[in-house]
């Protein structure tokens, strides 16, 4: 879900869906993360034997530095995005950069905790940014004629920025720029693709739907129809809008990956299949998948363009799967996809 640049209005977008997403977060996404990546109190965790000579002073004193920081001012921000940062301890001279996006109700804090890409990013060394939505209801907006096209302004302008930050202040490298997010933030992840592809490389989309589904005139930020997977477009529809964000554009576009649970009732099913049209248009490609295989049980991939780790279009249908994603183990995927491990 996504809202417009202005406050989130509950008088012009359905009340039930609306509280309804509010709902799966609160009570489905928030404590699978808890569980998945759970954290102790201080108390709790501090080491029964913690002396300078002992094992658990050894393991404390290998942990990571690095933190999460606030970034401010970092550049044109139309619509008052936070920015917040992780640079692990162990970036190379030009490092890597992915943009992860959380989801409606969420925090840029919240999704450096509750997911496992800060720890990928430790482990490969690359830097995380974290955006965070503050409009009401914490969505980002996709809707808006603003969002939808190439410094049109509202949110993908800020986390435009946000790159451009990076680069500029810790020599990022401008040709190893990715994209995530889950819900509101994958598909921030597809407007982000279609409206920059000249910065971002690849993108992993977790439970999204395709750029410009979301689109409405009412402000409300909502989308129905789209929502409930009922908006069914052709690949060239599709694909023509993603090119739209920015006309004229010629160059090399992203690799997009797409994630989706088959029983999500936020943004449903269709949408999974109506994103592979678009991109595998954008591309050139043929819906016909070149592979078809089942990395882990109740994961269904397919591959178009190519079959290896990266290839041009890569999509996994999550049999059984909510709204909930990702889960244990899926970053570690898309980061494989972008080439970053």
């Amino acid at each position: 879900m996504s809202t417009s640049p202005a406050p989130h209005s509950r008088a012009a977008a359905p009340r039930t869906p609306f509280r309804k997403l509010l709902a799966v977060f609160a009570g489905g996404l928030l404590p699978l993360l808890a569980a998945v990546c759970g954290t102790a109190s201080p108390a709790a965790a501090e080491p029964a034997d913690a002396s300078p000579a002992s094992p658990a002073a050894a393991a404390a004193a290998a942990a990571p530095a690095a933190q999460l920081t606030e970034v401010t001012n970092f550049g044109d921000n139309p619509s008052n995005l936070r920015m917040h940062l992780y640079v692990p301890d162990n970036v190379p001279e030009n490092p890597a950069v992915l943009v992860a996006v959380h989801y409606c109700t969420g925090t840029g804090p919240g999704f450096f905790s509750g997911t496992e890409f800060a720890s990928l990013a430790d482990r490969h060394g690359f830097i995380v940014v974290y955006p965070s939505a503050t409009r009401s209801g914490q969505c980002f907006d996709v809707s808006s004629a603003q969002a939808l096209e190439r410094d049109g302004g509202s949110d993908p302008v800020g986390i435009r920025s946000m790159v451009r930050h990076v680069e500029q202040h810790h020599n990022a490298d401008p040709d190893r720029i990715y994209a995530t997010g889950a819900s509101s933030g994958a598909m921030m992840t597809n407007v982000l693709l279609g409206n920059y592809p000249d910065v971002f490389q690849a993108g992993a989309a977790f439970a999204g739907v395709p750029h410009s589904c979301f689109a409405n005139n009412d402000g409300s930020g909502w989308n129905s129809a789209c929502a409930g997977g009922t908006v069914d477009r052709t690949p060239q529809q599709w694909g023509d809008l993603a090119r739209a964000a920015y006309p004229g554009y010629s160059g090399e576009r992203p690799r997009m990956q797409i994630w989706h649970g088959t029983n999500d009732d936020t943004l449903r099913y269709p949408n999974f299949t109506e994103q592979i049209d678009q991109w595998t248009n954008v591309h050139g490609l043929s819906r016909t998948p070149d592979s078809t295989d089942t990395p882990q049980s109740g994961w269904t991939r397919t591959r178009y363009g190519g079959t290896g780790d990266q290839t041009p279009v890569e999509a996994i249908s999550i049999q059984g799967a909510g709204h909930n994603l990702p889960q244990s183990g899926m970053a570690a995927r898309a980061v494989t996809f972008f080439g970053l491990d």
